[in-house]
Protein backbone atom coordinates (compact mmCIF):
# COMPACT_ATOMS: atom_id res chain seq x y z
CA UNK A 1 0.00 0.00 0.00
CA UNK A 2 1.17 3.52 -0.76
CA UNK A 3 1.40 6.31 1.79
CA UNK A 4 0.86 9.79 0.38
CA UNK A 5 2.69 12.32 2.58
CA UNK A 6 1.21 15.78 2.12
CA UNK A 7 4.00 18.36 2.14
CA UNK A 8 2.72 21.31 0.14
CA UNK A 9 2.16 23.82 2.93
CA UNK A 10 4.60 26.61 3.68
CA UNK A 11 3.99 26.76 7.43
CA UNK A 12 3.55 30.52 7.78
CA UNK A 13 2.55 30.30 11.45
CA UNK A 14 5.84 28.76 12.50
CA UNK A 15 7.89 30.91 10.08
CA UNK A 16 11.03 28.74 9.93
CA UNK A 17 11.19 28.09 6.20
CA UNK A 18 9.50 25.20 4.45
CA UNK A 19 7.65 23.35 7.17
CA UNK A 20 8.47 19.75 6.11
CA UNK A 21 12.20 20.52 6.31
CA UNK A 22 12.21 22.17 9.74
CA UNK A 23 14.95 20.50 11.77
CA UNK A 24 13.83 18.43 14.72
CA UNK A 25 16.45 16.61 16.82
CA UNK A 26 18.86 16.87 13.91
CA UNK A 27 16.74 15.77 10.98
CA UNK A 28 13.89 17.21 8.87
CA UNK A 29 10.43 16.80 10.39
CA UNK A 30 9.13 14.97 7.32
CA UNK A 31 11.85 12.32 7.73
CA UNK A 32 10.17 10.99 10.89
CA UNK A 33 6.87 10.53 9.05
CA UNK A 34 8.52 8.86 6.05
CA UNK A 35 10.58 6.53 8.27
CA UNK A 36 7.49 5.46 10.22
CA UNK A 37 5.64 4.45 7.05
CA UNK A 38 8.67 2.63 5.63
CA UNK A 39 9.09 0.71 8.90
CA UNK A 40 5.39 -0.19 8.75
CA UNK A 41 5.98 -1.72 5.31
CA UNK A 42 4.36 0.97 3.17
CA UNK A 43 5.62 2.85 0.11
CA UNK A 44 5.81 6.60 0.84
CA UNK A 45 5.29 9.21 -1.87
CA UNK A 46 5.61 12.90 -1.01
CA UNK A 47 3.16 15.42 -2.49
CA UNK A 48 4.90 18.81 -2.65
CA UNK A 49 3.74 22.05 -4.25
CA UNK A 50 5.13 25.33 -5.63
CA UNK A 51 5.26 26.49 -2.00
CA UNK A 52 7.78 23.76 -1.09
CA UNK A 53 10.45 23.58 -3.84
CA UNK A 54 13.24 22.79 -1.37
CA UNK A 55 11.23 19.84 -0.09
CA UNK A 56 11.19 18.47 -3.65
CA UNK A 57 14.96 18.98 -3.88
CA UNK A 58 15.42 17.17 -0.57
CA UNK A 59 13.28 14.23 -1.75
CA UNK A 60 15.30 14.06 -4.95
CA UNK A 61 18.59 14.03 -3.01
CA UNK A 62 17.30 11.34 -0.63
CA UNK A 63 15.89 9.12 -3.37
CA UNK A 64 12.34 9.53 -2.07
CA UNK A 65 9.52 9.43 -4.60
CA UNK A 66 7.62 12.69 -4.93
CA UNK A 67 5.10 14.42 -7.13
CA UNK A 68 4.37 18.10 -7.66
CA UNK A 69 0.84 19.37 -7.21
CA UNK A 70 -0.20 22.85 -8.19
CA UNK A 71 -2.41 24.63 -5.68
CA UNK A 72 -0.90 24.26 -2.22
CA UNK A 73 -4.44 23.62 -0.95
CA UNK A 74 -4.55 20.38 1.05
CA UNK A 75 -7.75 18.81 -0.31
CA UNK A 76 -7.21 19.82 -3.92
CA UNK A 77 -3.59 18.68 -3.80
CA UNK A 78 -4.58 15.34 -2.28
CA UNK A 79 -7.12 14.66 -5.04
CA UNK A 80 -4.67 15.79 -7.71
CA UNK A 81 -1.89 13.63 -6.26
CA UNK A 82 -4.04 10.49 -6.27
CA UNK A 83 -5.01 11.19 -9.88
CA UNK A 84 -1.38 11.80 -10.89
CA UNK A 85 -0.40 8.50 -9.28
CA UNK A 86 -3.37 6.82 -10.99
CA UNK A 87 -3.94 5.08 -7.66
CA UNK A 88 -6.93 2.73 -7.85
CA UNK A 89 -6.45 0.97 -4.52
CA UNK A 90 -6.58 2.08 -0.90
CA UNK A 91 -3.78 4.34 0.31
CA UNK A 92 -2.77 6.18 3.45
CA UNK A 93 -2.86 9.97 3.29
CA UNK A 94 -0.91 11.68 6.07
CA UNK A 95 0.19 15.18 6.98
CA UNK A 96 3.94 15.78 7.22
CA UNK A 97 3.87 17.65 10.53
CA UNK A 98 3.24 14.83 13.04
CA UNK A 99 6.84 13.72 13.67
CA UNK A 100 5.95 11.59 16.71
CA UNK A 101 4.00 9.08 14.61
CA UNK A 102 5.27 5.50 14.83
CA UNK A 103 5.10 2.38 12.69
CA UNK A 104 3.10 0.67 15.45
CA UNK A 105 0.38 3.32 15.24
CA UNK A 106 0.26 3.04 11.44
CA UNK A 107 -0.05 -0.76 11.62
CA UNK A 108 -2.86 -0.46 14.19
CA UNK A 109 -4.78 1.92 11.92
CA UNK A 110 -4.28 -0.30 8.89
CA UNK A 111 -5.51 -3.40 10.72
CA UNK A 112 -8.64 -1.62 12.00
CA UNK A 113 -9.38 -0.37 8.50
CA UNK A 114 -9.06 -3.79 6.90
CA UNK A 115 -11.23 -5.40 9.58
CA UNK A 116 -13.97 -2.76 9.14
CA UNK A 117 -14.57 -3.41 5.44
CA UNK A 118 -15.30 0.28 4.91
CA UNK A 119 -14.04 2.41 2.03
CA UNK A 120 -12.09 4.87 4.17
CA UNK A 121 -11.01 5.71 7.69
CA UNK A 122 -9.98 8.76 9.67
CA UNK A 123 -7.91 8.85 12.85
CA UNK A 124 -8.86 10.81 15.95
CA UNK A 125 -7.48 11.37 19.46
CA UNK A 126 -9.45 12.49 22.53
CA UNK A 127 -9.62 16.27 22.80
CA UNK A 128 -8.28 16.20 26.36
CA UNK A 129 -5.12 14.48 25.07
CA UNK A 130 -4.70 17.20 22.44
CA UNK A 131 -5.27 19.87 25.08
CA UNK A 132 -2.47 18.42 27.21
CA UNK A 133 -0.02 19.08 24.34
CA UNK A 134 -1.32 22.24 22.69
CA UNK A 135 -2.81 25.58 23.68
CA UNK A 136 -4.95 25.82 20.54
CA UNK A 137 -7.63 23.24 19.83
CA UNK A 138 -8.44 22.06 16.29
CA UNK A 139 -11.86 20.97 15.05
CA UNK A 140 -13.71 18.61 17.40
CA UNK A 141 -16.57 16.16 17.09
CA UNK A 142 -17.94 13.21 19.00
CA UNK A 143 -16.30 9.86 18.21
CA UNK A 144 -17.45 6.85 20.22
CA UNK A 145 -19.06 9.25 22.69
CA UNK A 146 -15.81 11.19 23.24
CA UNK A 147 -14.92 14.74 22.20
CA UNK A 148 -12.14 14.08 19.71
CA UNK A 149 -9.87 15.86 17.23
CA UNK A 150 -8.67 14.61 13.81
CA UNK A 151 -4.93 14.06 13.50
CA UNK A 152 -4.42 14.04 9.74
CA UNK A 153 -3.96 10.29 9.18
CA UNK A 154 -6.48 8.78 6.78
CA UNK A 155 -6.96 5.84 4.46
CA UNK A 156 -8.92 6.43 1.26
CA UNK A 157 -9.80 4.47 -1.85
CA UNK A 158 -8.04 5.95 -4.83
CA UNK A 159 -10.77 4.94 -7.26
CA UNK A 160 -13.31 6.90 -5.17
CA UNK A 161 -11.11 9.90 -4.38
CA UNK A 162 -13.44 12.49 -5.92
CA UNK A 163 -16.55 11.36 -4.04
CA UNK A 164 -17.70 10.76 -0.43
CA UNK A 165 -16.54 7.45 1.03
CA UNK A 166 -18.06 5.30 3.77
CA UNK A 167 -15.70 6.04 6.65
CA UNK A 168 -14.52 4.32 9.80
CA UNK A 169 -13.57 6.75 12.58
CA UNK A 170 -10.71 5.32 14.67
CA UNK A 171 -10.23 6.80 18.15
CA UNK A 172 -6.71 6.30 19.53
CA UNK A 173 -5.39 7.45 22.88
CA UNK A 174 -1.94 8.13 21.43
CA UNK A 175 -0.23 11.32 22.67
CA UNK A 176 2.37 11.20 19.89
CA UNK A 177 -0.14 11.85 17.13
CA UNK A 178 -1.96 14.52 19.14
CA UNK A 179 0.86 16.94 18.38
CA UNK A 180 0.72 18.59 14.97
CA UNK A 181 3.63 21.02 14.74
CA UNK A 182 2.12 24.39 13.81
CA UNK A 183 3.98 26.75 16.15
CA UNK A 184 7.43 27.05 17.70
CA UNK A 185 5.93 25.93 21.01
CA UNK A 186 4.60 22.79 19.27
CA UNK A 187 8.08 22.22 17.85
CA UNK A 188 9.67 22.39 21.30
CA UNK A 189 7.08 19.96 22.69
CA UNK A 190 7.65 17.53 19.84
CA UNK A 191 11.40 17.65 20.43
CA UNK A 192 10.92 16.91 24.14
CA UNK A 193 8.55 14.05 23.33
CA UNK A 194 10.99 12.47 20.88
CA UNK A 195 13.84 12.79 23.36
CA UNK A 196 11.80 11.06 26.06
CA UNK A 197 10.86 8.25 23.67
CA UNK A 198 14.51 7.85 22.68
CA UNK A 199 15.51 7.52 26.33
CA UNK A 200 12.88 4.84 26.88
CA UNK A 201 14.37 2.81 24.03
CA UNK A 202 17.95 3.18 25.25
CA UNK A 203 19.57 0.04 26.73
CA UNK A 204 19.39 -0.02 30.49
CA UNK A 205 16.63 2.55 30.77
Amino acid sequence: MRALIMAGGLGSRINLGEKPLISLCGQPMIQYVIDAFITAGLEPVVAASPKTPMTMNWCRAQGIDFIKTESGDYINDMVDAVKILDERHSLFVCVSDIPCITAEIIIKIGEAYRFSGKDACSTWVPADVVHSFRCSMPYQEQVDGVNACPVGINILRGDLIAQPQDELQILLNEPGIALNVNTRDDLAKAENFLKRQSLKKSPGF
